[in-house]
């Protein structure tokens, strides 16, 4: 191991979460996995009308539904995999950003809701950070 991996190691294990947050963090994790998983990739994947019919609204057909919903089923099983799973929260925040915009601007959809996930997302990308680093330094293996 030469001194940049020692020293990139010691500015990750810095940046690990106390034993509190980390609790909060694994709280709103599973939470949130849930939500995703179950009320939001769900109906989409399963092609419900109450999910097609903001999609039909968009234009970008049947495919951008399932698409978005296969994004929110893999983000929501990331955000249980501890590796994974503030990477899961960027992308799912980034996922909400894009759902707030077409809200606001073509369904005339409240915006709060993705707005609320996007600043948990954030939260957990900040609070996993450190696993989040170590798995785009070294890859999957530990």
């Amino acid at each position: 191991m030469s001194t940049n991996d020692i020293a990139a190691e010691q500015t990750v294990d810095a940046a690990r979460p106390g034993r509190g947050l980390h609790i909060t963090l694994w709280v709103l994790q599973i939470l949130l996995a849930v939500f995703m998983i179950a009320a939001s990739a769900t109906p989409k994947l399963l092609g419900m009308e109450s999910a097609a019919a903001g999609f039909d609204t968009i234009g970008w057909g049947d495919w951008f539904m399932y698409f978005i919903g296969a994004v929110e089923l893999a983000g929501g099983v990331g955000l249980l995999i501890p590796r994974l799973s503030g990477l899961a929260a960027t992308g799912l925040g980034l996922l909400m950003i894009g759902a707030a915009i077409f809200n606001a601007t073509i369904l005339a959809y409240p915006v709060y809701t993705p707005l609320i996930l996007l600043a948990f997302f954030a939260f957990i990308a900040w609070g996993r950070r450190a696993e989040t680093a170590r798995l785009l330094a070294h890859g999957f293996k530990r």
